[in-house]
């Protein structure tokens, strides 16, 4: 014998778990006796959880909910009901946060039928990759904020499609962090995006909230009731960002943003409100910077 038929079970065991680590997508497999007997590298990087944290935990019902000591809990349909290429589910991030993912489950069954476990197959949601965001080189740190973001946005704008609070966009860029990053570098560039993000935070109400959304760009999550007062609430975040005190190796360095504002109108989803908050704040950039532009409500 060669090849694959030549191989012991141990070996071919080896084989298997090779090829699923490889796999692009992520993978867990779970025992007869309901426990994570499998957890490939790709879900790690999703989920934050490395294998040996969660292999041999115990796992009641995967599309329900996964107990392993905390690291993913309260697994809940977001939608209700299936979708093209699977379900669409809420899994518990390691830092905290629900993460919107697309997931398939299949029973596994040996040579003579009988079941022996179960596979999950799952992905970040498609409606979660398809919502604009600023340029971003990857960072980690922009990364972990998008993604905290995007879920609370999900969150919010579900509730006001159910009738709750208004809800409100403010893209934020910040005017001079591209020259900043070119001349000076990227470390410049981070602190001068850190030092104007403190100042942005302090002028928000207790309600809103406000995140990293790309290189040089912010979003605010806000509850003002009219276009009109989201509108005036950029304006004095705006002023505020002019206060802002930055200093590098000596130089006191101005810092002004460019804010588009759309306010979320009913039947609208949630990737057409953010893209007419960015046609605003782009708008506000062409208009020179530092400068507020209310987005037009699509017709």
């Amino acid at each position: 014998m060669n090849g694959v038929e030549g191989l012991g079970v141990a070996e071919r065991l080896e084989l298997l778990e090779s090829a699923l680590d490889a796999f692009a997508e992520a993978a867990a497999v779970v025992d007869l006796h309901g426990q994570l007997a499998f957890w490939n590298r790709a879900a790690e990087m999703l989920t934050g959880y490395r294998a040996g944290e969660v292999v041999g935990k115990p796992v009641r019902d995967l599309l329900n909910q996964i107990v392993a000591e905390g690291a993913m809990r309260q697994i809940r349909s977001i939608r209700g009901e299936s979708s093209k290429g699977g379900i669409v589910i809420r899994i518990r991030h390691a830092l905290g946060h629900d993460l919107p993912v697309m997931a398939q489950v299949r029973t596994l069954r040996d040579a003579v039928g009988a079941r022996i476990g179960s596979e999950a197959i799952f992905h970040p949601a498609d409606s979660i990759d398809s919502l604009p965001h600023g340029e971003s080189d990857e960072n980690l740190r922009i990364s972990q904020s998008q993604t905290q973001l995007e879920d609370r946005l999900l969150r919010l704008h579900e509730d006001f499609a159910r009738g709750g609070l208004p809800l409100g966009v403010l893209w934020i860029s910040v005017d001079q962090a591209f020259e900043m990053r070119r001349s000076r570098g990227s470390s410049a560039s981070e602190a001068m995006l850190e030092a104007i993000e403190r100042t942005l935070a302090s002028g928000l109400k207790p309600t809103e909230e406000i995140g990293r959304w790309g290189n040089d760009d912010y979003l605010v999550l806000s509850h003002e009731r009219s276009a009109a007062a989201l509108a005036n609430h950029a304006q004095t975040l705006a002023g505020l960002a002019r206060t802002a005190e930055f200093r590098w190796w000596g130089d006191r360095i101005s810092l002004t943003v460019s804010i588009g504002a759309a306010q979320a109108i009913h039947g609208e989803e949630l990737s057409a409100l953010l893209e007419r908050a960015q046609s605003a704040m782009i708008a506000s950039i062409h208009a020179g910077g530092n400068h507020i532009s209310a987005a037009q409500e699509k017709s």
